[in-house]
């Protein structure tokens, strides 16, 4: 028994070694490869990891599949001023209104966000792309494909959180999209059809 959290612990540290020289996010299977150990040990490591950071100034933070070492959101200011940066804006009104759809109902495409705000979002969308905040993940099996969008890591970082687990809680009603002949089945299975 000592002996397994014994190699827990080891685990545990080359991970948070393999995450601090990752450049970008990584998946918990490309971990488990590189450390010649299952994915449910990885998992098991990153949760021990993920308690030790809380108390210290970094975090480890999940999107997806995906996992990364940052710093604890509430240094910011800190990071800011020896970095020299400056914060470059907040998001107007409109932006945060499609962030807050997106994030919500990831994944959503920009004709069911326009529904809902009941206006044009192409310059919305273009500014929170741009920021690195939304991206494109897929594209609908329907009738002209439209893009899906969902949100990033940096729309983490921007907000101080771990992962979308930790958005408040929101009662959400269900909603109903216009349909043509060729969507009428629900955006899940449409999009299980074209995987």
């Amino acid at each position: 028994m000592t002996e397994d959290i014994s190699i827990q612990l080891h685990l545990t540290q080359i991970i948070e070694g393999l995450l601090f020289v990752a450049s970008e996010p990584v998946t918990v299977r490309q971990l488990a490869s590189a450390v010649e150990h299952s994915a449910g040990q990885v998992e098991a490591a990153l949760a021990e990891l993920a308690a030790d950071c809380e108390t210290r100034g970094i975090r480890l933070q999940r999107h997806g599949d995906k996992v990364q070492l940052v710093s604890a959101p509430e240094l910011a200011e800190h990071i800011e001023r020896f970095l020299g940066l400056t914060f470059t804006g907040k998001l107007s009104t409109p932006a945060l209104e499609t962030l807050a759809m997106v994030a919500y109902r990831q994944p959503i495409t920009r004709p069911q966000i326009e529904a809902i705000r009941g206006v044009n979002s192409d310059g919305v969308l273009r500014t929170l792309i741009s920021k690195g905040l939304v991206e494109e993940v897929g594209r609908l099996d329907s009738v002209g494909h439209p893009a899906l969008f969902g949100t990033t890591f940096e729309f983490l970082r921007y907000f101080g959180i771990s992962s979308l687990d930790e958005l408040p809680e929101l009662d959400l009603p269900q909603l109903e999209f216009p349909k043509s002949d060729a969507e009428e089945q629900p955006v899940d299975e449409l999009l299980a059809d074209g995987e």
